[in-house]
């Protein structure tokens, strides 16, 4: 499998979800201004949609869409319980938090990384995240992951985004619980191993 990715992005949570399942991979990057990788190929003919993550497998096939991939990737390894078994009300679970991981935070945080978004539209997104993360760090407040004990591709993806909270003005140090969150996955070896492959960290 390949994992052609932008490091930091939001690729980054596909990235941590194949070193947490252990299995053999390779990572591209892709500059998103040309759409060139670093082995010289086209990306657009990779993935027409002209984003990452795409991961390609070895058949040839690509997978799109960050969620996607996550769980992709976790049914791979079930005894990892990346995901959790399909049809329990576990995986619906993490479904619903990847759901609401994409469309609540990803997307708000996209008006801070778009050169065309005017003032108002900064206000009305950092107003969404300020109410999204006072949820949140209500909800972490009596468990370490968002399904408790155990934890999946969705942790692995609202880390990968709060990791951008700098860009909004606002920081994490307004929720501890979401904050204690942070630092606990930021700990994880797989975690370190994925930021260490994208030069995010020493």
């Amino acid at each position: 499998m390949k994992l052609f990715l932008k490091p930091g992005s939001c690729s980054l949570a596909p990235h941590i979800v194949l070193e947490e399942a252990g299995l053999s991979y390779e990572t591209e990057g892709v500059d998103l201004k040309t759409k060139i990788t670093e082995s010289g190929k086209d990306y657009w003919q990779i993935n027409p949609k002209g984003y990452v993550p795409a991961l390609q497998l070895d058949s040839g096939e690509v997978i799109t869409e960050g969620p996607a991939i996550s769980q992709f990737i976790a049914d791979q390894v079930p005894l990892k319980r990346l995901a959790l078994a399909n049809g329990t009300i576990e995986r619906v679970r993490i479904q619903s938090w990847l759901t609401f991981v994409g469309t609540e935070l990803h997307k708000s945080h996209g008006a801070f990384f778009n050169a065309a978004a005017k003032d108002d539209w900064k206000t009305v997104a950092r107003g969404n995240l300020e109410r999204r993360y006072g949820y949140l760090d209500a909800y972490l407040s009596d468990k370490p992951y968002l399904l408790g004990e155990q934890f999946t591709a969705a942790d692995a993806y609202l880390f990968t985004v709060l990791r951008w909270i700098g860009v909004t003005g606002l920081t994490l140090a307004t929720w501890p619980h979401l904050s204690a969150f942070q630092e606990r996955v930021a700990a994880r070896p797989a975690v370190a191993a994925a930021m260490k492959a994208e030069g995010l960290t020493a």
